[in-house]
């Protein structure tokens, strides 16, 4: 169990080492514990890799049977099944009883909490109860997609709004009672809260099982009563790649008997992801098609006026290798810059890289270069930019240093994707060195780092002993041609 929560941890999140003690802390108290002998108990935490939950522990139930036939750990809790799940790890709110389907496609409902260290949410902690009998019971039930309607409820609860009106708005409209009970909504707030994976009709929810911003129904109130907070606000927020501008407003009735608190959310997404696209298309490709390469020229200039000039004939030559090595990273990104719109085949751009790489350093005649890469993989041209500098650098890095002069050896590329993780490894059979002596001094692992960080948005792992090196790192990947073969 403490291996497989540490191994997992590390490699799928940002887990700090004493957060990923503490979860193992919590995982054996449970397993010790007399509490929930009679519910399936879990500890998910938030996958950095693929935007959804993992699961690091299952306590299956000590009194009852299961719900689970398999092994779930190590497996994904998408949104669109588990909803509270995210939104708890989102948010660091409760979810109460909210509606889900297992792995095994049977119907639970969840309570989830947060498990929290350092006062920051690490993981969450669910418990689960059956209840497939009686969803059976009250809704259809579709083997492929499975819809949650309940239309006299909402028939009933819009009955006080103008439904010609309300019903024809793209925003989404609840309105609340004193107590935070959702007594009326539109058909945009199903639909939004439909994408945000919630499975059931959310009327007769409570607000805190429907709030977007971490805050809780009674410290609205509160802080409304006590005037921190005007009884009508807007800001925006963010879930689940979901943009919102949210309006929340407190209307007291003249008997001042009942109370509403109405939220309306606007879902500007669209709009975010069109500015993402103009400052990714406008910043990234000059940057990377202009600064990169005229950059590039400019040093190979240089280098060749810094050649002519050399008397040395080995000082030439030198300067002549060095310009080649250039030319041949320019020529790289130039390739990519006409293939950018289409997608980018990995495995085309890899074997460009190491061969020239190898051509660069034909002073290592005995070392080769055998790659294993899914010829399947199509990226952006962005990370395959990224992609294409790390293992540049890191196949510079083993000519240079893994091996003695005329010394054979070989250098390994691997690149496979697996539950969309695309995991890859550069290896070699050298003389290895001190990993953390010489990051601290490497501009090289510094720039793999960093690319890998913040370009690729992942995992970097670098070992190295007596027998070689290997260097190993995961980011999701997102696929431009899901059908090309």
């Amino acid at each position: 169990m403490t291996k497989t929560i540490r191994e997992m941890c590390l490699r799928y999140t940002d887990l700090a080492e004493y957060d990923i003690d503490e979860l193992i802390h919590t995982a054996k108290s449970l397993s010790e514990s007399s509490m929930y002998q009679d519910v399936d108990v879990f500890i998910d935490v938030y996958n950095k890799l693929t935007s959804e939950a993992l699961v690091i522990h299952h306590m299956p139930p000590k009194t009852t049977k299961s719900l689970y036939k398999n092994n779930v750990v190590g497996e994904t809790a998408l949104r669109s099944n588990e909803p509270g799940v995210l939104r708890t790890l989102e948010t660091g709110m409760n979810s109460n009883d909210l509606l889900a389907k297992t792995q095994e496609n049977v119907l639970i409902r969840q309570k989830v909490y947060p498990i929290r260290n350092k006062q920051r949410v690490i993981a969450v902690l669910i418990l689960e109860n059956d209840i497939s009998a009686e969803i059976k019971a009250h809704f259809e039930i579709d083997n492929e997609e499975t819809a949650y309607r309940d239309v006299s409820t909402t028939l009933s609860a819009m009955s006080k709004l103008t439904d010609s009106i309300t019903d024809q708005l793209d925003d989404a409209i609840l309105i609340f009672d004193g107590k935070g009970i959702l007594q009326q909504k539109n058909c945009a707030a199903d639909q939004y809260y439909e994408r945000l994976g919630y499975m059931e009709n959310i009327q007769g929810m409570h607000y805190d099982n429907l709030s977007l911003d971490q805050m809780m129904f009674d410290a609205i109130m509160y802080q409304i009563e006590t005037g921190k907070q005007p009884i009508q606000l807007k800001k925006e927020v963010v879930i689940a790649g979901n943009y919102f501008i949210m309006k929340q407003i407190f209307v007291k009735e003249e008997d001042e008997q009942e109370c509403r608190f109405i939220l309306i959310l606007h879902d500007i997404t669209d709009i975010k992801v069109k500015e993402a696209e103009i400052v990714s298309k406008s910043v990234a490709i000059r940057e990377i098609h202009h600064r990169v390469k005229n950059n590039l020229q400019s040093v190979v200039s240089l280098l060749r006026i810094q050649g002519r000039r050399s008397t040395s004939v080995e000082a030439q030559k030198v300067l002549n290798e060095s310009v080649s090595r250039i030319l041949a990273i320019a020529a790289t990104h130039e390739l990519l810059s006409k293939q950018m719109e289409d997608g980018i085949n990995l495995y085309m751009v890899i074997e460009t890289v190491a061969y020239n790489v190898e051509r660069c350093c034909n002073d290592c005649p005995k070392v080769a270069v055998r790659m294993d890469i899914d010829k399947r993989i199509y990226l952006d041209s962005d990370r395959t930019v990224a992609l294409a500098l790390v293992m540049n650098e890191l196949l510079q890095n083993s000519y240079d240093h893994a091996f003695h002069p005329n010394e054979s050896g070989e250098i390994l590329l691997q690149i496979k994707e697996e539950k969309n993780i695309i995991h890859a490894e550069v290896s070699d059979n050298g003389h290895g060195f001190n990993v953390r002596k010489v990051s601290e001094k490497s501009l090289g692992l510094s720039i793999v780092k960093s690319y890998i960080k913040d370009k690729l948005r992942g995992k970097v792992t670098i070992e190295s002993n007596e027998f070689g090196t290997k260097t190993m790192f995961d980011f999701k990947y997102i696929s431009i041609h899901a059908t090309k073969k």
